[in-house]
């Protein structure tokens, strides 16, 4: 059992979405000081930049919008440029609206309904060869959906379209598994509670308060969500297939009552 290296993920290359910033800069940056090298992307190419330039020479900005079909397919085929395969695929880049249920709008659902959902299956259906290029049953690729622990409970806000994708997500991220387990790509996915986001704006400026109705007392903090993604992408989590592990200090599965806008 060579458990010194059982984490480590030297020689791997891997792609996060909306890498530039929150838990996909937390993941990316895990990746990194795990020996892999990461390419991020997200839409905003000066964030992307800046974010592989603070993360080293083994962190590169790929610069995409993927919240349509050819915005996933444009990415892949940056990517081939670089790349022959891909051992990593992160689907992190997501989306929220918040707005009462009398005025919430269509283009709140289709924005969330299709970063959230509609994107995780279409990049992953245009890397997929790159995946299975790298894929073997001795080391299978992974994909690893960022979901939300607003995908298995409620919160306060009235965030319908995001509750909906974040839900449709952990399901898909089992279908998914079913079918990619055969080209030996193991799908997960990560159900983030409080981390401090741009997206999560009550954790990141209202950490102290938020903490209160965690049962482990605090938020999330990076390493946090490096080391479930560090897990699931490395030797460690070779053998989870298809499985949401819940990153959100209890909680989702020992509240006794609790509640948070997380």
């Amino acid at each position: 059992m060579d458990t010194d290296s059982l984490f480590r993920l030297d020689g791997r290359v891997a792609l996060v979405t909306g890498g530039s910033r929150g838990i996909g800069r937390m993941i990316a940056e895990g990746f990194v000081k795990m020996g892999a090298r990461v390419y991020v992307s997200s839409r905003r190419a000066e964030a992307c930049i800046a974010t592989a330039e603070a993360l080293g020479d083994n962190c590169h900005a790929l610069p995409q919008d993927v919240s349509t079909v050819a915005g996933c397919k444009a990415l892949a085929a940056q990517l081939a440029e670089r790349e022959a395969s891909l051992d990593i695929l992160v689907n992190n880049a997501g989306a929220a609206w918040g707005e009462p249920f009398e005025d919430f709008p269509e283009k709140g659902w289709d924005k969330v309904m299709d970063l959230n959902v509609k994107s995780p299956f279409f990049l992953t259906q245009a890397l997929h060869p790159a995946l299975k290029s790298a894929a073997s049953r001795q080391r299978p690729a992974k994909v690893i959906n960022i979901t939300s622990i607003d995908g298995m409970r409620l919160n306060g806000w009235e965030t319908y379209s995001y509750h909906a994708s974040k839900s449709a997500l952990i399901y898909l991220t089992k279908r998914m598994a079913a079918r990619l387990i055969g080209d030996a790509i193991n799908v997960t996915s990560i159900a983030p509670g409080a981390f401090a986001s741009d997206m999560n704006k009550a954790a990141r400026d209202h950490g102290d308060a938020v903490a209160k109705a965690i049962p482990a007392g605090r938020i999330g903090e990076a390493e946090d969500m490096a080391a479930a993604a560090i897990y699931l992408a490395s030797r460690a989590g070779d053998y989870v297939v298809g499985e949401t592990i819940t990153v959100d200090g209890g909680l989702v599965n020992a509240s006794l009552g609790r509640s948070i806008d997380a």
